[in-house]
């Protein structure tokens, strides 16, 4: 694990992607002061909705961030504080410090109530565990042993996975496991080094080891959910419920397994994670358009005549740069080549700049229901400055 840590960090000065004597380079500084005034923008548009009040998303051609009461029922709640303890880290001002703790601080009754659904790694570790990492609250990793359990509370050892969605458990035909859920183990592992339950760990390798059998097919692109007999863990089948199509590749979903399985390298030092990383990693960037952003689904037979995503650029340009430190060699630095330009695409033709106050235009929520097409979503801004810190050399 150490290792692997140390190959991350070393990402840096293997690949001269960040600090240099006189500071960060200068393409990654302007992007992060971006961020920054962005930051600002959307604390003055906000701040007097009060901290139970989260952005979510700008509609197309409109200014204005649209404000969710924060509920058990939304899983975006953590990215907005996630965003504040990314900037107050390059920052280091302590107003945004201070508004990052109150926007976290709204989150505490997630992890005293029973698990809705799977987004609470999404919610909480997003906000409270960029909060723990930057000032070591002792409370803030209380709240993310406490949500780990919730979580756990979830997993079904017949079909080896956490249940994504107990309300779709009948629409679905049984015990649903959705390719976002990877990204939720983070807290899980992290808990089982933390303090928590050491068997968290294993439920979380369990869980990767199931999608990577029944949430990918053997070209390596993605199903998003797959479907299991909660009674016997039989597999049921594989389909789609926010991609084109039960045969198609839907770009979020695929970001979510080259992020989560990435991860799970990090925390296992498994090389069959690292391998497979590198598999689907591979398969998203052979069938990229030109500019680095997919299109919302890479099956659209509208393509290109449809939404594009940044929110997938945006999670797997910051997956790249970790991935890359663990591969090494040429494929490292290929990897790390491909997050930079990315970033760079999403900064010189996708972001939301004078118009709006979100970092980023042009991503797609939900295409089938007709949700959030080619809007700003705060999630995509979370990966971007993610991949920024990343690239700066931050420790992340």
């Amino acid at each position: 694990m150490k290792k692997i840590l140390a190959a991350a960090a070393a990402v840096s000065v293997a690949f001269g992607c960040t600090r240099v004597a006189d500071g960060q380079s200068a393409g990654t500084d302007e992007m992060l002061d971006y961020c920054a005034v962005q930051t600002e923008r959307t604390l003055a548009q906000i701040g007097s909705a009060g901290y139970g009040m989260s952005p979510r998303n700008i509609a197309p051609g409109d200014s204005t961030w649209t404000l969710c009461p924060v509920s058990k029922e939304l899983w975006t709640e953590g990215f907005w504080p996630g965003v504040l303890w990314y900037d107050y880290e390059y920052t280091g001002d302590e107003r945004i410090r201070a508004a990052a703790e109150g926007y976290t601080g709204a989150l505490e009754f997630i992890s005293g109530i029973p698990a809705y659904d799977h987004d609470l790694g999404f919610i909480v570790f997003c906000s409270y565990g960029n909060g723990y990492r930057l000032t070591g609250n002792p409370a803030y990793r209380d709240v993310i042993l406490a949500a780990a359990d919730r979580l756990a509370s979830l997993y079904n050892p017949a079909a080896g996975t956490i249940l994504s969605w107990p309300r779709e458990m009948e629409s679905l035909g049984g015990h649903n496991t959705i390719m976002d859920n990877m990204i939720n183990l983070e807290m899980l592992f992290w808990a089982a080094e933390n303090g928590g339950r050491p068997e968290y760990a294993e439920i979380a390798r369990s869980h990767a080891d199931m999608t990577m059998k029944y949430n990918f097919r053997p070209d390596s692109t993605s199903y998003h959910v797959a479907v299991y007999d909660p009674s016997t863990g039989k597999h049921i089948r594989s389909c789609t419920h926010q991609g084109y199509s039960d045969d198609s590749m839907w770009a979020r979903g695929q970001a979510w397994g080259i992020y989560g399985y990435t991860m799970c390298y990090r925390f296992t030092g498994d090389r069959k994670y690292l391998d497979f990383a590198c598999r689907i990693t591979d398969k998203y960037l052979s069938l990229l358009p030109e500019d680095m952003v997919p299109y919302w689904d890479f099956d659209d037979p509208e393509i290109p005549d449809v939404s594009r995503d940044a929110s997938a650029a945006a999670i797997v340009a910051s997956a790249l740069v970790e991935l890359s430190g663990y591969a090494g060699g040429e494929k490292g630095a290929g990897y790390l080549a491909s997050a930079r330009k990315m970033v760079n695409s999403l900064y010189e033709n996708y972001r939301g700049g004078d118009s709006c106050p979100a970092f980023l235009l042009h991503s797609t929520g939900h295409r089938p229901a007709g949700s959030e097409i080619d809007y700003s979503i705060i999630y995509a801004d979370y990966y971007f400055i993610e991949a920024l810190l990343r690239l700066s050399g931050s420790s992340l």
